[in-house]
């Protein structure tokens, strides 16, 4: 059976449809829907008008009556006179003031600190001195004696010392110096580059592989040569350079440093100060 084709309201036939027909959906009433957007109304934006012009008129006010500006202007003139106002004003940073804020901020002293004050530095002995000067030159290359030292008169111990010369166990820590020097550098040259007779001690002690290796101080390279070489002349009772310490003593001329290690006595020396023949084959002597 063939199924006939109908058309309903729904789906009706747009063939038999005229543009003078009525729309087949409804239109909606849009008077009917609120408004989307609306204008504001006049009492609104004249309380605004109102409240704006309000704080005009306080801001206004404060600024003329009770926080009124400077509006003088500015000559070149007032900046002169400031300017020289400003240099004939006194600094702060006056003798007198530095001092008084160096008493403000100063610790207060202690019962512990008044005592060391009060004692006595300690004195140095000429082996003692020798044992400071020579610990202060090999602790830092750039350790220096400073050229307003006198070298012919016993050097201050607090140049060269790094405790408190004054405090109640200076003694005790000036003999661990004394020691604690002479066990680090059991063998201490005092030389100069540009002599030949240094560099055959040099040689004497390079051949002998000594450990720890020999310390040797080239006098003529330092800043300090005119104050050290007096010095060490006073110290170790000689007129020329190199002087050879072993221990903290002095071996002797050039010529006898040969004729000692000629006969092996050089070594029996270094041995008993501490050092070791042949310990250190491939290391190299520190120079400062």
């Amino acid at each position: 059976m063939a199924h006939r084709r109908t058309f309903s309201a729904r789906f009706p036939d747009m063939r038999n449809v005229s543009l003078d027909d009525p729309p087949l959906t409804p239109i909606p009433n849009i008077t009917e829907l609120p408004m989307l957007s609306s204008r504001k109304p006049r009492a609104y934006w004249i309380r605004t008008t109102f409240l704006a012009l309000f704080v005009l008129v306080a801001v206004s006010v404060y600024v003329l009556l009770v926080s009124p500006p400077a509006l003088r202007p500015i000559a070149f003139l007032d900046v002169d006179h400031s300017r020289a106002d400003e240099a004939a004003r006194p600094s702060r940073w006056t003798p007198e003031a530095l001092r008084l804020a160096a008493l403000k901020h100063r610790r207060p002293l202690t019962s512990t600190t008044l005592a060391n004050n009060a004692r006595p530095q300690i004195s140095l002995n000429q082996t003692q001195e020798l044992a400071a000067v020579s610990s202060f030159i090999a602790s830092l290359p750039q350790n220096m004696i400073p050229s307003t030292v006198d070298p012919s008169q016993p050097i201050d111990p607090q140049l060269v010392l790094d405790f408190d010369t004054r405090g109640p166990r200076a003694e005790q820590e000036l003999q661990a110096v004394v020691h604690d020097v002479w066990a680090r550098n059991p063998v201490m040259l005092y030389s100069k580059v540009h002599s030949p007779i240094s560099r055959e001690i040099k040689q004497v002690l390079a051949d002998l592989y000594l450990r720890p290796a020999p310390t040797i101080v080239d006098v003529d390279q330092r800043p300090d040569e005119n104050v050290l070489v007096p010095l060490l002349y006073r110290l170790t009772s000689t007129n020329e350079l190199p002087i050879l310490l072993v221990g903290g003593r002095t071996v002797g001329s050039p010529r006898e440093i040969r004729y000692l290690a000629a006969k092996g006595e050089l070594q029996r020396l270094i041995t008993d100060a501490g050092g070791v023949i042949d310990g250190a084959r491939k290391k190299k002597a520190k120079k400062l």
